[in-house]
């Protein structure tokens, strides 16, 4: 049996749709975010001692962090050929690239401009408020809004050659992709301007697993 300890609005709700994809039994460990902090509980770092989430542990005595890592691994040794393309083709190659892209490339930029957003917003004092908010304004503009526009670009260009990431058939690097590509409509600027990303966000919600995932998960803000 594999537990995940499933953290609110996170990454880990990719593992709870990979899970359902392959139809595996598995429980749920929920973790809630501190409403001030928005960062997880310290009762994570009784399972991993970096404290975050996704983690699954098995019957087996394995601790596995990081999502490529689980979304790699519960495939290998779980999948039984599904999700992942056959060894050695071209598609293979795509999908390894997608599993480590999602989180090496697109995520952080986009992790920048909620840090940088809060910066601009956030509470201070107000002879600090104008210099903060020049800083925020002049990091998102010079660096972090062309790197998002660059990976989303990228993004649309590729789904323009195949139907999902790794090729024609759906996988894992979907599973994966899907976390930067809904925080990238959330708080990142993806809109109909980019239509074929837009369309690949239509057919991953209407997945009867992605349902499943998230009755499984609870509220999810990032499938809104």
């Amino acid at each position: 049996m594999i537990t995940v300890h499933h953290l609110n609005n996170s990454r880990s709700q990719r593992v709870l749709w990979l899970l359902e994809e392959l139809a595996l039994p598995y429980e749920v460990v929920r973790y809630e975010r501190n409403p001030q902090t928005m960062l997880a509980p310290p009762e994570l770092r009784a399972v991993h001692p970096l404290g975050k989430s996704p983690v699954v542990t098995t019957e087996d005595g394995l601790t596995l962090a990081e999502s490529g890592a689980i979304v790699e691994t519960v495939i290998e040794r779980f999948g039984e050929g599904r999700l992942a393309p056959a060894a050695g083709t071209p598609e293979a190659l795509r999908y390894r690239y997608w599993l480590h892209y999602a989180e090496g490339s697109a995520m952080p930029p986009l992790l920048l401009k909620l840090i940088f957003d809060k910066i601009e917003n956030g509470k201070m004092p107000f002879f600090v408020k104008p210099i903060a908010k020049s800083i925020a304004a002049r990091a998102k503009a010079g660096f972090i809004t062309p790197n998002i526009k660059a990976h989303l670009d990228f993004m649309e260009g590729e789904l323009g050659k195949s139907r999902w990431f790794a090729g024609e058939n759906f996988t894992g690097a979907d599973i994966q992709m899907s976390f930067p590509v809904e925080a990238a409509k959330a708080r990142g600027g993806l809109d109909a301007t980019r239509p074929k990303l837009m369309a690949y966000l239509d057919r991953i919600h209407a997945r009867p697993a992605y349902k499943r995932a998230l009755e499984r998960g609870g509220p999810y803000a990032l499938a809104s």
